[in-house]
């Protein structure tokens, strides 16, 4: 095992195993080794930790982590590196390697994955769960998203994604990045980018740059929302025609339940004009919004606009 994946180390060991990295599972690895300092910095690994890590890649953050913590559950699609991986790996008896897509669809977690961090987090009382890895960028949405999710939710995510992913994430109102993704992630999480990492970090080199951002699910914050189904299906419809002014986005948001006058008198109550648009509100105002159609939607039929 070279302690220095580096693009030459890299490079001929894929050569000699006669494989090549894989665009279609998004593999750039990590060739700059300062950086898994900051990933794993920003994750404030514990001895009672137990890790999951979503695209082992080699095998160098796992190995990097895996002294520090009681565990490390490892994620790999790719059965070609998934043997290189299992070699470099084999001196770390706290480190369970899976071999499989991530996701069962792009709206769930496969079960596994799940059950065999709450094996793990059973076996180790007083465990914490936190996701650190260097995240393939094709799958990185839908990864951090369903996260927030699961139960247990883990108590921290410090993960490498594309940079423009990351500024949608922390991004605030008003501008260009600001979306449904960032409002359900700042209205459950802290969010904060730790590094922009440009591409000559990786090989391949992707061709954009990349940020490591940690993100902290924040109990408080959850809990000013009532039913975080509806807050999510709601806010998606919001989003969905960006371009529209809030009465109308409002409105297709919820027709099945609301009359154009409860909308009105929503955003009326709210001192929200109808010539605004939902991205103009900040992530406060939007929970309220939210929560004020559901509480009108219960118990009434919607009405002949």
């Amino acid at each position: 095992m070279s302690e220095r994946q580096t693009f030459s180390y890299l490079s001929q060991t894929f050569q000699a195993a006669g494989i090549e990295p894989k665009t279609k599972y998004g593999q750039n690895f990590l060739i700059d080794l300062n950086i898994l300092d900051v990933i794993t910095r920003g994750a404030q690994l514990r001895a009672d930790d137990v890790i999951l890590e979503i695209g082992t890649g080699m095998g160098s953050l796992t190995k990097k982590m895996a002294p520090h913590v009681a565990h490390v559950i490892t994620v790999e699609i790719d059965r070609d590196l998934q043997v290189l991986a299992a070699r470099e790996l084999e001196a770390n008896p706290n480190v369970t390697m899976l071999t499989f897509d991530v996701l069962r669809n792009k709206n769930h977690l496969r079960d596994e994955v799940m059950e065999t961090v709450c094996a793990k987090l059973a076996q180790f009382p007083n465990s914490k769960f936190k996701l650190v890895s260097n995240l393939p960028y094709n799958v990185a949405t839908p990864i951090i998203s369903n996260l927030l999710s699961v139960s247990p939710r883990p108590e921290r995510m410090v993960v490498t994604i594309q940079k423009e992913l990351a500024d949608r994430i922390v991004a605030p109102p008003s501008c260009k990045d600001y979306s449904a993704l960032s409002i359900w992630m700042q209205a459950l999480c802290d969010c904060e980018i730790l590094r922009t990492l440009p591409p000559s970090v990786f090989w391949p080199r992707p061709r954009v740059d990349s940020a490591i951002i940690r993100v902290k699910p924040n109990e408080a914050k959850r809990s000013r929302i009532q039913d975080l189904n509806y807050f999510h299906t709601t806010l998606r419809a919001l989003f969905f025609h960006r371009r529209k002014f809030l009465r109308s986005q409002v409105f297709t948001a919820t027709q099945d339940n609301l009359t154009k006058p409860q909308v009105d008198e929503i955003l009326l109550k709210l001192g929200h004009k109808e010539n605004m648009r939902a991205e103009e509100l900040t992530v406060e105002q939007i929970i309220d919004l939210i929560e004020a159609t559901r509480i009108a939607s219960q118990g009434h039929k919607p009405l002949e606009s």
